[in-house]
């Protein structure tokens, strides 16, 4: 592994802790992708975006997050979004709309 990547990894299972303070957090997962090597995908849901709010001006998350730009990630984006629909094989495929 990448030492970049250990890094971000290492960050991550600081921060990790501290997420279940916040109010409104409900679960992080990371993926690695299989076709492009060091892509990382964190996915984190929240119950709004006063939840995430509370996350990003925590003080140890920002300083995180600013190593990361200085020294670890080339290139980054974030996405913040809303589920439109939310189905599984329990639902067996309906939609709960």
């Amino acid at each position: 592994m990448p030492a970049r990547q250990e890094r971000y990894l290492q960050l991550a299972a600081e921060l990790k802790p501290l997420l279940a303070d916040i109010d409104g957090f409900i679960s992080i997962e990371r993926f690695q992708s299989l076709t492009t090597p060091g892509k990382i995908l964190s996915l984190s849901w929240w119950r709004d975006e006063d939840a995430i709010l509370l996350w990003k001006r925590n003080v140890l998350h920002m300083a995180a997050q600013a190593e990361g730009r200085e020294s670890i990630f080339s290139f980054y984006r974030i996405r913040i979004a809303h589920t439109i629909r939310d189905y599984s094989s329990e639902t067996r495929g309906k939609a709960d709309v």
